[in-house]
């Protein structure tokens, strides 16, 4: 092909304008005659690569007879879609042949040795689809604009990777390469109305190892099966929250696992259970006691009651920078620095007037201190103080979580010996969370919970698996 070299910008251009770039050989057995443009329904530049597909030897020869086959007629057109170039899109068009046997009268179609299977796409066009999915930085939506292959044919494409990649057949997912130690257990919400599903990951490498629908006992014990008891024999502990089915069902079948309660669920239990409703039950307490400024003052400060001292401290000196806060859902600029600084003096003020908000902090902070014991003998004896501190209270609610701790001393105790959290399963949990957001929800779960195992693994590797047919 002739170039000229244009003195107005430095650029190489075609002596013939009516000529374009002619597609390269790399379609084995595709012969490029002719390049014509066209604009796509979406507005798009589309070249449209135009030949001719050599028959070979191979597709010559009848699969019932052996005889030699000729063609049936001109054959119809076939359009295949291909790289894009920069942003333009581009195909393929050439006449797909049909042969038949003038012995057995036999016929069949022509192979095409760069077609992707079960897609009207090009092998090269559906490996790039491939390795821009697998790097996992781009959505469905994204890869279907680069590519310009519709989103329900790259959801295909992705869902055949992830089951090439995690399953065995397609069908049962593949078994764990490694043992582990430790492994996390955790539910997530699925979708509206109440249904969710059971997660199951290596805490040592963070990979989903299993999924499965609902919260019940049978999902411990469909992954113990399909992982098996002697794999069951290298793990050590569990870190779980207080999901009474999930530690029957690990007691029940592999008794030597010991079930780890860690400190987030704890204070999580301690916020949502115990320091609010001693919050509304004080403030309502004083409204009908007829002490309506004090009452006032407990309003809007769940916040300050159920953070960590450590936190004040870090928004009161960011206050005096003079920077942004955040709270909550709340977002403060700088005029509002000087009426939202103080929380440290504010918590101060709270606890030094209330006897029940004194006694949650004393918990707070032996609670703090606890779990950063490694005896179990020393952590048991101060989790029996906070036990004994909420009884002396006799506050309801205070004593159920007195209870709470008492009914899950062991599981609690542990975390001396094995120093694991569920901060790898509530990390993974946000991901989820994530995904699904960026997918605008999965209403195929199997390609959701393939699309979560795939993301806790982040690891890329180009094409693992040639899906060229050879002739």
């Amino acid at each position: 092909m002739q170039y000229t070299h244009t003195e107005a910008n430095g650029q190489l251009a075609f002596n013939d304008p009516a000529n374009f770039l002619m597609i390269p050989c790399a379609l084995h057995g595709f012969e490029n005659t002719d390049t014509t443009v066209h604009e796509a329904a979406s507005g798009r530049t589309v070249l449209r690569f135009e030949g001719s597909l050599r028959l070979t030897e191979a597709d010559r020869i009848c699969e019932c007879c052996g005889r030699r086959m000729h063609s049936n007629g001109k054959g119809e057109t076939i359009t295949l879609r291909h790289l894009p170039f920069g942003g333009d899109l581009t195909c393929v068009t050439f006449a797909h042949r049909q042969l038949r046997c003038p012995e057995c009268e036999a016929t069949k179609m022509q192979h095409i040795p760069f077609k992707a299977e079960d897609h009207e796409i090009t092998e090269e066009l559906y490996n790039y689809a491939r390795d821009l999915l697998a790097t996992g930085d781009y959505t469905n939506k994204e890869v279907s604009y680069l590519t310009g292959i519709g989103k329900n044919v790259v959801k295909e494409i992705d869902k055949q990777r992830l089951l090439d990649e995690y399953t065995i057949d397609g069908k049962t997912l593949k078994k764990p390469e490694k043992t582990t130690r430790f492994i996390g257990i955790d539910e997530f919400k699925l979708h509206n109305g109440r249904r969710y599903a059971t997660h199951i990951i290596d805490m040592e490498n963070g990979h989903i190892l299993w999924i499965g629908h609902g919260k019940k006992k049978q999902i411990v014990y469909d992954f113990i099966e399909h992982v098996g008891m002697e794999w069951m024999s290298h793990v050590e502990a569990i870190a779980c929250d207080m999901n009474s089915d999930f530690q029957e069902a690990f007691e029940d079948t592999c008794e030597w696992i010991q079930p780890v309660f860690d400190h987030f669920h704890i204070v999580k239990n301690l916020n949502d259970k115990v320091v609010s409703e001693v919050r509304r039950d004080e403030q309502r307490r004083l409204y009908e006691e007829g002490d309506h400024e004090a009452a006032k003052a407990l309003k809007r400060t769940r916040y300050i009651l159920t953070s960590k001292r450590s936190t004040l401290k870090k928004k009161d000196q960011e206050a005096a920078e003079g920077k942004v806060l955040s709270r909550g859902s709340g977002i403060f600029n700088t005029e509002d620095v000087v009426r939202r600084s103080g929380y440290e003096s504010k918590y101060d003020e709270l606890i030094r007037e209330n006897e029940l908000l004194f006694a949650l902090d004393l918990i707070k902070d032996k609670l703090d201190e606890a779990y950063r014991q490694t005896q179990e003998p020393v952590m048991a004896d101060m989790i029996m103080e906070i036990i004994d501190l909420c009884r002396a209270t006799k506050n309801k609610h205070l004593l159920w979580f007195a209870r709470l701790l008492d009914s899950h001393f062991e599981g609690i105790i542990a975390h001396a010996t094995y120093r694991i959290s569920s901060g790898k399963i509530e990390g993974i949990n946000n991901r989820i969370k994530t995904l699904r957001r960026q997918g605008y929800g999965y209403p195929d779960d199997e390609y959701f919970f393939l699309k979560l195992i795939d993301s806790s693994r982040n690891t890329y590797v180009r094409n693992p698996k040639s899906h060229r047919i050879n002739d």
